[in-house]
């Protein structure tokens, strides 16, 4: 695929995303954190890449949207309004200061019930690495328009998804549990993501960067105690990973570790090389399997797809280092998988249509997008 057919697919699968859930018409709003995450950074790599106004207009309209309806209370949950308990007012100004919830089609868990593992993947509350997704977002939004209260939110929520999440455990040490209630009053599953500590470090750094670029002094949260905890949080971890949607996101994070590091934000001395060293571990391992040789209808698209833009990300990665070099020959892989799902047949299946709506994202993402708008840095009018 040229540039511009890769421009006009995800263009043509965004706009069907937004009229599906209810971003471009009439039909009930079908917001999902993490879909939403990756959708308006795609609309952004849109407006960029083709200049057209509608994408902006899309994906500030997004983020607007996922505040107002994960930002506050279910309609089948007899709370209401703000889940930070602000007011009307304040909780337009400040609509990420409880956090957001997942966006699940069932209620969560209450706090008499007990816990059903395979429920608990379908039940709503709050997830942490949903929450750095967002606030991924809202810093391509924060730096594509240049308005400050971007970024004020999406450090309001870092200070709170800190806050909320990090707890001791048995043994002292400090960890971030993996799921919190809708309220974050209480934990509802306890153990902790792999990669949770690393995503939130690498963020608040961002955040922090973005903040001093946008205003000389900005105000709201700092996030010094957020960085140093994380940063304690990821001494002597071990990283790899052979899930595909893991593996992605590892490679992205040794890119954002890159770009942090060419602006001279201290990131530690071997994280990117740790990064890469493990994520070529993990491909080596999962190269081997046999995944990529099941049916359609027996292969998560997302995940695979989250590997494809993983491997896309780091492309753009060079140097003289040894990790580098083992990774190149992987990066085919990447293409393979997009190319696989771009054929509509392999898209005809229950399987692709349970998940439709952040598959269809995923595969616009894995087309490139944020690599051919970047050279058009085009922004709204503030």
């Amino acid at each position: 695929m040229s540039g511009e057919e890769r421009i006009d697919e995800a263009a043509r699968l965004m706009l069907d995303f937004a009229e599906r859930t209810g971003l471009s018409s009439a039909r009930a709003k079908c917001r999902y954190l993490w879909t939403d995450a990756f959708a308006v950074r795609n609309f952004v790599a849109l407006a960029r890449a083709t200049g057209e106004a509608r994408f902006g207009e899309l994906a500030l309209r997004l983020v607007e949207q996922v505040h107002h309806v994960l930002g506050r209370h279910r309609e089948d949950d007899p709370r209401r309004g703000w889940i930070s308990g602000l007011d009307a007012k304040e909780g337009e100004l400040h609509p990420t200061r409880g956090g957001l919830r997942i966006g699940k089609r069932l209620p969560e868990r209450r706090s008499d019930e007990p816990v059903d593992e395979q429920l608990e993947w379908e039940r709503d509350g709050q997830y942490f690495h949903y929450l750095t997704q967002w606030m991924q977002a809202l810093d391509q939004i924060s730096l594509w328009t240049r308005q400050p209260r971007f970024n004020l939110w999406v450090r309001e929520l870092a200070e709170t998804a800190h806050a909320a999440f990090a707890r001791g455990s048995r043994t002292g040490a400090r960890r971030l549990v993996w799921k919190m209630s809708i309220d974050l009053s209480r934990a509802l599953v306890p153990s902790m993501g792999q990669h949770d500590p690393l995503d939130g470090f690498i963020t608040c750094l961002e955040l922090r960067a973005t903040a001093s670029l946008l205003s000389r002094t900005p105000s709201g949260p700092s996030l010094d105690a957020a960085v140093a905890e994380l940063s304690t949080m990821i001494e002597d971890r071990q990283w790899a990973t052979a899930d595909p949607l893991g593996l992605g996101g590892l490679l992205l994070d040794a890119c954002r570790v890159e770009r942090l590091r060419r602006l001279g934000v201290p990131v530690g001395d071997r994280l990117f090389e740790d990064l890469l060293a493990a994520s070529v571990a993990g491909l080596a391992y999962y190269s081997r399997r046999s995944d990529l040789l099941e049916p359609p209808t027996r292969r998560l698209a997302f995940r695979e797809l989250g590997l494809a833009i993983g491997l896309a990300g780091a492309e753009d990665l060079n140097g003289p280092l040894a990790e580098l070099a083992a990774l190149r020959p992987h990066f085919a892989l990447g293409s393979a998988i997009a190319a696989f799902w771009l054929d509509p047949e392999h898209r005809r299946n229950p399987t692709w249509m349970e998940h439709r709506d952040i598959n269809e994202v995923m595969l616009a993402t894995s087309l490139g997008i944020e690599r051919v708008g970047a050279a058009a840095p085009a922004k709204p009018e503030a």
